[in-house]
């Protein structure tokens, strides 16, 4: 019996991350015959074509030219979605001026005001389905009805509800009669990043409190059409396999074994402009030995940054070590061009397992950290004076929503100065079990499901959502 075809949307880097390198593939190979399109350039494509399936079927997505029209209604359901969700990040958004040229501030404006004016009316669905209607009309919406035409998908998925360059082939989806569905790639992304890209059917989302966020800011989706899966970003840090001991993964760092090691996790440029100075504050208490016990600190920039705004902090403090991500910078600043490798993933799980301790400025990393039940200090105070984003950075991120359960769980120690930043190493350093309860709590709330077993629980999904239930076996049957 021939398998089904399925469309797998590959728009960025960190779906690469999540659905190309790891189990997924290989799980929905057994149900499916998937053709991914993806941002992998052509020569680098074999690379990960050989480590799955072989009978998935690769193709580039076509990468999407959106007409005037359709980027202004694309920006006024932005601004419209952030005043009517009105979260505190989408209100530090809203007060930022558009910048550039004359031309694209009065784009940018025209776009604020009719936004604006959706919000207040009610008006956001109609303003959805004209920019729907628009993008419709483009030629890329054409070139994958007919294709889709051509292979007859039982499904339609995506792995980030984000990027708009996967509107064409969502909507060439729908208008034949195929089921959609994408993954929720983040735990800050519903509150603080911007509107769902496409109107998909089903939404796949990592736990019943990013279920209950969903709901919240987006009230038109049926709760039956959000399914509870976990995360694959996570299932790395499930598997025993890639683990190495800690001395080899000392010595493949270049770091010492007997001491202590603090990992300082960057952010990317824009949200974190002052990571090379926090972490010149952490060298330099470990240098005077304000934080005590001897460690080590390695540095790991976000994937998206090329680690050159280091170099300064580099020079002064050259036993700082750098680790940069294996990750391809096809176009460098894009997180959606930034492409990873199997590699990185494998040293990530090592890094997050074996570090004794990690600093960050509300980053991700402290459910990474906290999912191997390390400590993790998050940096809240200001290098420059008057502070660069005009408030102190504790008032500016550590009110978002997706923050709000770290501070309330206890699950991080939260440094609003250099002294504090050195008393709560110092106690973690002395204590690693401090806060622990705190840790586990904001696992489970934002994880919601055992890790390693996402890859399947999507596939089953999937499988679900493709075929009436009575005809699908019940191994592939999933509640939610």
């Amino acid at each position: 019996m021939n398998k089904p075809n399925a469309i797998v949307l590959v728009p960025d880097g960190v779906g690469v991350r999540n659905f190309v390198i790891g189990r997924f593939l290989n799980e929905m190979a057994q149900v499916f015959h998937p053709h991914v399109f993806d941002i992998i350039p052509e020569g680098m494509r074999h690379a990960y074509a050989d480590a799955v399936d072989p009978s998935v079927t690769w193709m580039p997505l076509i990468p999407y030219r959106q007409s005037h029209l359709a980027l202004l209604l694309q920006e006024s359901l932005g601004y419209a979605h952030m005043y009517w969700a009105n979260t505190h990040a989408m209100r530090r958004a809203l007060a930022r001026r558009p910048r550039g040229p004359f031309r694209s501030r009065a784009f940018m404006r025209t776009a604020r005001l009719l936004g604006r004016t959706a919000a207040a009316s009610g008006a956001i669905d109609l303003v959805d389905r004209a920019h729907c209607r628009v993008a419709a009309r483009l030629p890329e919406f054409q070139q994958y009805r007919e294709m889709f035409s051509r292979l007859e998908p039982a499904v339609l998925f995506c792995s980030h509800q984000r990027p708009t360059s996967v509107l064409p082939a969502v909507l060439a989806a729908r208008s034949l009669g195929i089921p959609t569905a994408t993954f929720l790639f983040s735990w800050d992304n519903l509150s603080s990043k911007g509107r769902i890209a496409a109107p998909f059917d089903h939404f796949l989302v990592w736990s019943a409190h990013m279920r209950d966020e969903l709901i919240t800011y987006y009230p038109q989706v049926p709760p039956e059409k959000i399914h509870i899966v976990g995360t694959p970003q996570f299932d790395p840090y499930g598997d025993p396999s890639m683990l190495w001991s800690r001395e080899e993964f000392c010595r493949r760092a270049g770091l010492d074994p007997l001491r202590p090691v603090i990992c300082y996790s960057g952010g990317d440029a824009g949200t974190a402009p002052e990571d090379p100075k926090h972490v010149a504050v952490l060298m330099g208490l470990v240098r005077s030995g304000l934080i005590r016990h001897n460690p080590q600190v390695v540095l790991r920039p976000v994937p998206v940054d090329d680690g050159a705004r280091y170099e300064s902090v580099c020079r002064q403090y050259p036993e700082l070590k750098k680790l940069q991500p294996e990750w391809v910078h096809t176009d460098p600043g894009n997180w959606a061009r930034v492409i990873p490798s199997a590699a990185d993933v494998q040293f990530l799980a090592n890094l997050t397992h074996h570090s004794d301790l990690n600093v960050n400025l509300g980053s991700t990393m402290t459910l990474d950290f906290g999912i191997h039940d390390r400590p993790v200090v998050n940096v809240a105070f200001d290098c420059s004076d008057p502070p660069i984003f005009g408030m102190p950075v504790y008032d500016y991120y550590y009110c978002y929503e997706h923050l709000q359960p770290v501070i309330e769980f206890g699950a991080s120690r939260i440094a609003r100065s250099p002294g504090e930043l050195a008393q709560f190493v110092n106690a973690y350093l002395d204590n690693p079990a401090l806060d622990r309860e705190g840790r586990r709590r904001l696992v489970a709330l934002q994880v919601g499901m055992p890790l390693g077993q996402s890859s399947r629980r999507i596939v089953e999904v999937l499988t679900g959502v493709c075929f009436p239930q009575a005809d699908v076996p019940p191994k592939l049957c999933l509640s939610t």
